[in-house]
């Protein structure tokens, strides 16, 4: 008789399935500075998914050359606002802010998230921060950034989401540069990424709520004969007697989706800046038109529409530069059915 092999369901790397805190995510990682000194990532707003035609350029590739089909995610992406600079110093547990600057001016819609001061003696904290890096007290500079959804008519709310981001300099002194440039300011899309180029993505994935082991874990439905004295949608047992443990690898309902997920080398396929480009007849289901800059990701992205979507620096980033894909056509048939 054949030993029946089957590999254990549901990857455990994920544990605890737990509800995320918040529907914004956040990289607790950066790479290592490259280029001229700018941020090292970018917000925008899930818009849904359509697929382009395009030259495979991918080296060694079956289709190299040929023209294929590809699915890419659409992402909304209006311009971002620095609203602070933060400076990190490093002790036995871990990096700890010890300064931050807020700009003066900031849209009066970041009121609905936190209760914004007025900015006082601007110059005399810079000041500060800078003898800070001079004494060799600061490990890090950091950028506090908002989105700006108001600008938006897909997404139905004006309140920011605050977030904070990496700045790519060589030195300290470089980023601390950098970042007095741009406090208060606008940046786009365009300002931080090109189109080609390799980022990673993280979202807040679809909630589903409270779900059995079946849908949370893909265990097998029991036997007919097995099911006698209760469901078909549960485990034959929850461990052994001794230890009187239950163990946590054991599949068990709980939370199922609504976590954070961030997902490696992404490509830019496109950045633009009219909407009507990729736009379907009809609208993007559950979001609508898109008016401004957008984004063009390929493959798929964790979230519903309109959920909150980062883009960062890859941080195990491909050694090959494929440079701008050759797109010879984004599909815009209607989404309605």
């Amino acid at each position: 008789m054949a030993s029946i092999h089957r590999p254990k369901r549901g990857s455990l790397a994920f544990s605890p399935r737990k509800r995320a805190k918040g529907h914004i995510p956040r990289f607790r990682a950066w790479p290592e500075a490259i280029g001229e000194p700018r941020l090292q990532s970018f917000a925008g707003y899930k818009v849904g998914m359509t697929h382009v035609i395009m030259v495979d350029d991918t080296k060694n590739s079956l289709t190299q050359g040929m023209e294929i089909s590809a699915p890419v995610t659409v992402i909304e992406t209006p311009a971002i606002r620095v609203a602070a600079i933060r400076a990190y110093t490093e002790d036995s547990v871990g990096e700890r802010a010890i300064a931050e600057v807020w700009a003066a001016d900031l849209d009066p819609e970041l009121k609905r998230r936190i209760n914004i001061s007025a900015a006082e003696n601007l110059i005399e904290t810079l000041e500060t921060i800078g003898k800070m890096i001079e004494e060799g007290n600061v490990s890090d500079i950091k950028a506090v950034t908002y989105t700006l959804p108001k600008s938006l008519t897909g997404v139905p709310k004006k309140t920011p989401d605050i977030m904070e981001s990496g700045i790519s300099a060589k030195d300290l002194n470089t980023k601390f540069e950098y970042s007095k440039s741009i406090l208060g300011t606008l940046i786009r899309i365009t300002d931080v990424f090109k189109t080609g180029i390799f980022v990673d993505t993280a979202a807040i994935t679809i909630g589903k709520g409270t779900q059995g082991p079946v849908k949370r874990w893909g265990i097998q439905l029991m036997k007919g004969k097995h099911s006698r004295q209760g469901s078909l949608r549960q485990i034959g047992t929850l461990g052994p007697w001794h230890p009187a443990h239950v163990s946590w690898r054991v599949p068990q309902m709980g939370q199922t989706g609504y976590h954070q997920r961030t997902e490696f080398n992404k490509r830019i396929l496109k950045i633009g800046s009219n909407g009507a480009e990729v736009t379907p007849d009809g609208g993007f289901l559950n979001y609508g038109l898109i008016r401004g800059d957008y984004v063009l990701i390929k493959g798929s992205v964790p979230g519903p529409s309109k959920r909150l979507i980062r883009l960062r620096d890859p941080i195990r980033a491909k050694k090959v530069d494929l440079g701008e894909p050759n797109i010879v056509h984004i599909s815009r048939e209607s989404k309605q059915g």
